[in-house]
């Protein structure tokens, strides 16, 4: 299992970190990369981070999803980097995963991939998911499309990525360990 984590400038720290850590922890491969020729890329709180690649370097053939970190301006340089788009049709038409937190849902829905889609976002983005069935749920899991209103839910998206991914049990010991509930 290997996941793609795009970090875009102004990306938001602990929702990428967040789910970074738990992947790992789950021996889920993860995978980050830049959008630019960068590889140390700064997130919305000055935080730096370098990731294993940048984008020319990646094959989506090589990944078995995309998750999508929040954070502005971030989720806009997602939302309009053509490449990111490419990756999202692309894990959607193989219905793979496709994940997005806080505003990076804006992304999935440039993609075109929300049509009848159940999704939740930050609060005050729902208006840019235009063709989405809009959750109050804090994350939102609608087949192998899943989203999460923001950084407080971090955890728990990560966990049901998890969950969907490789299954309740590693979920559970993952929960468990970082003493979730």
């Amino acid at each position: 299992m290997k996941i793609m984590i795009p970090l875009a400038v102004g990306f938001e720290e602990t929702e990428a970190i967040t789910i970074i850590d738990l992947f790992r922890r789950a021996q889920i491969e993860v995978v980050t990369f830049s959008l630019s020729k960068e590889k140390l890329v700064k997130g919305s709180h000055n935080i730096f981070v370098q990731t294993d690649l940048v984008i020319n370097e990646v094959q989506k053939e090589d990944f078995d999803g995309i998750v999508l970190p929040g954070g502005m301006p971030g989720s806009a340089h997602l939302r309009d980097c053509d490449e990111v788009i490419d990756f999202i049709n692309y894990f959607n038409s193989k219905k793979l995963l496709v994940a997005a937190i806080c505003a990076a849902p804006i992304a999935l829905d440039k993609a075109g991939i929300l049509k009848g889609v159940s999704a939740c976002c930050y609060p005050g983005v729902e208006s840019q998911l235009t063709d989405a069935i809009i959750s109050n749920d804090n994350v939102c899991v609608d087949g192998y499309i899943i989203t999460a209103k923001g950084l407080a839910f971090a955890i728990e998206f990560s966990l049901e990525i998890i969950r969907f991914l490789v299954g309740d049990e590693v979920a559970e010991k993952i929960s468990a360990g970082v003493l979730w509930t």
